[in-house]
């Protein structure tokens, strides 16, 4: 079946999910499009010379008119973080290139199922909900799901078991109040710490596991990369890829990505992950999966974080 995605932003995430998508058969046809047009030619003409290595699609270097009739549209556009700048001018920074940007792609794909990527991405989610126009179905934002998968990474590692047996969680905000619910993590049906216990009677004897510092893991990973090598894009766009691939399939999935909550958890207006089941017709919903009252706690506590920035902020 063929399918069309447009990639908004050209820079190391969206080229990288460019090229992911190539190697797939997700897409059928692909439109990057990039305010810097030797870039995005660049970029193309490197992804379209290895044509002959792998199933023919087209990628093409666009403008917002070649966005027409997209299944997916993908924005990823925006600056990173600079020295001295406070959280608040970042965020603005991006919110006005958001602007800038929605009408034009609305315009051109209005049926388009919408990933928000460019961060702060709960915040850009919101903003994009509230000017696009379009129904709130439409609009996913990738949220901790790539939070999820360090988590799971994490949590392989220590349990040495393949990490499609885990099935664990990031909830809240893609940044610094997320948290896990440990009370919804199991390892194939069996709760973390009786899976351990389970494991002894196997003659494996693992360490008791620091929820903690796994927290901490995944919250300092991305920026442990961007220390290594100056910033994250492989694992982000294999995540991308993911999502775009559940929302052209025939069923639904549940992942952790960023939508509006209506009263979940007793939180309002605001854009975040928890369970959320998605698919062909985009958001269909968030899974009111039970919380102990301090998770709920938590999750309140990083949506105020969030709307305190966007209290801050000019839409």
């Amino acid at each position: 079946m063929s399918s069309k995605i447009t990639i908004i932003g050209a820079g190391s995430v969206g080229s990288t999910i460019a090229y992911n998508l190539s190697n797939n058969n997700i897409a059928s046809e692909i439109v990057l499009i990039d305010i810097n047009k030797e870039k995005v030619e660049g970029e193309v003409m490197d992804i379209v010379q290895g044509t002959c290595f792998r199933d023919p699609i087209s990628v093409v270097a666009g403008d917002y008119e070649d966005a027409k009739d997209s299944d997916i549209v993908i924005i990823t556009s925006g600056i990173a973080r600079k020295p001295g700048q406070t959280r608040i001018e970042l965020t603005q920074t991006n919110v006005n290139i958001l602007k800038s940007i929605t009408p034009q792609i609305v315009k051109e794909a209005p049926n388009a199922l919408y990933i928000i990527v460019s961060n702060p991405v709960d915040i850009m989610t919101y903003v994009f909900t509230k000017i696009s126009g379009l129904p709130e179905n439409q609009i996913i934002g990738s949220g901790t799901l790539l939070d999820t998968a360090r988590l799971r990474f994490g949590l392989s590692e220590h349990f040495e078991v393949a990490q499609k047996n885990i099935h664990a969680y990031v909830f809240g905000e893609h940044g610094d109040t997320s948290f896990v619910p440990w009370s919804c993590a199991d390892v194939s049906g069996a709760g973390l710490d009786d899976y351990a216990e389970m494991m002894k009677h196997l003659g494996k004897e693992l360490e008791p596991l620091d929820k903690d510092g796994m927290e901490e893991y995944v919250h300092k990973s991305g920026g442990v990369v961007i220390a290594k090598k100056g910033a994250t894009f492989y694992a982000v766009s294999v995540s991308v890829c993911k999502l775009c691939e559940i929302l052209l399939s025939a069923y639904d999935s549940i992942v952790t990505v960023s939508s509006v909550l209506h009263g979940e958890y007793g939180i309002e207006d605001v854009a975040l992950s928890t369970l959320t089941l998605v698919g062909p017709n985009g958001v269909q919903g968030k899974i009111p999966v039970k919380l102990t009252d301090e998770e709920v706690k938590k999750l309140q506590k990083s949506a105020d974080s969030l709307k305190e920035v966007i209290s801050q902020i000019e839409l």
